[in-house]
């Protein structure tokens, strides 16, 4: 037996098994979806986060040929939710939707029984959504400016309000607090509508709550906008500055939503995800969807995601230590 055959008889099947893992991947991404793809939604139904999530789910339903259904897991932070996907068959059919809240969880538990930055692969960002700082309609406090001044003369005076501990409206209330320099108490309860209760009844001076839930209240002037605390003004209440254009330069705190996969799906199936979701968030009728529910549409590459997410668990791990908030 020749040397020359013995390297034919075993090193060909070595190259066709080669070739074939190697083009594994790109079969899977040709012939994906296979079957129903799953979101995971750490929330109840019909908040922001579910709606933005259903929205998506329906368009990318009619061009990937194959049912996105959403499956909501609320509850401990979104840990739930984290541990079913990071767990899951990493082929593409089992998503997550994540958000900032996502990125607390990170810093707000003293473990997880997953990582968030290795165990998950970005996809892309869905939307953004703005947080609002509110007074009572008849409160004194007609600008932020004036709220900034009253706080600063009298230190620990002022009650500021916002969902319960560790929320990312609670930590934005934080981040207002230490940004403005401002003695203030974070007065947290229980849900958004006990919020705005304590709003009408003088038990609060101030709050910061999404956008989406109170702007009814706002358009029915039973409270005040002071500032949105995104990178620009809010298109449904465009006389409503910023806190950047209102005496706080630095102080920037929006929501997003998101979507990610198990790790180790193949970068195939992740581009061809990224590529099916810009063109939804790309659609008319998605990008109206969205912004009645005060989402902005917006898509972006899987490494942007990526930073988004490592940026804001810097970020809100820090205002986290500076609140003195134990972690759970």
């Amino acid at each position: 037996m020749t040397t020359q055959f013995l390297k034919r008889f075993f090193l060909g099947p070595m190259i066709a098994l080669m070739a074939c893992t190697a083009l594994a991947p790109l079969a899977s991404a040709q012939t994906f979806p296979t079957k129903a793809i799953r979101i995971v939604v750490p929330f109840g139904a019909g908040g922001v986060a579910d709606l933005t999530a259903r929205t998506v789910a329906q368009k990318l339903s009619e061009t990937l040929g194959q049912s996105v259904v959403v499956d909501n897991k609320p509850g401990a932070g979104g840990v739930v939710a984290g541990d079913l996907v990071a767990k899951a068959e990493p082929d593409g059919h089992t998503l997550l939707l994540m958000s900032n809240g996502t990125a607390v969880s990170a810093g707000l538990f003293k473990s997880l029984p997953f990582d968030t930055l290795r165990d998950f692969a970005p996809v892309s960002t869905l939307g953004f959504f703005d947080i609002v700082i509110v007074t009572p309609a008849e409160s004194r406090f007609k600008t932020l400016a004036d709220l900034l001044s009253y706080a600063r003369a009298n230190p620990g005076k002022l009650n500021i309000g916002s969902i319960n501990i560790g929320s990312t409206q609670n930590l934005a209330a934080e981040l207002f607090k230490t940004t403005s320099g401002a003695d203030m108490q974070i007065v947290p309860f229980n849900g958004t509508p006990a919020v705005i209760t304590a709003l009408r009844g003088g038990q609060i001076d101030a709050a910061l709550e999404v956008l989406a839930p109170v702007l009814p209240q706002i358009n029915a002037k039973a409270l005040r906008a002071l500032a949105v605390t995104g990178d620009k003004r809010a298109a449904v209440l465009p006389d409503v500055p910023t806190a950047r254009e209102s005496g706080l330069p630095s102080f920037v705190a929006s929501s997003w939503n998101a979507l990610a996969a198990p790790a180790k799906t193949p970068k195939a199936v992740i581009a061809r995800l990224n590529k099916e979701v810009a063109a939804a968030l790309a659609s008319p009728e998605v990008k109206k969807k969205l912004a009645d529910l005060n989402v902005e549409a917006q898509a972006g590459t899987p490494e942007q995601m990526a930073e988004l997410l490592a940026s804001d668990i810097r970020r809100w791990g820090e205002v986290i230590v500076r609140a003195k908030i134990p972690q759970q």
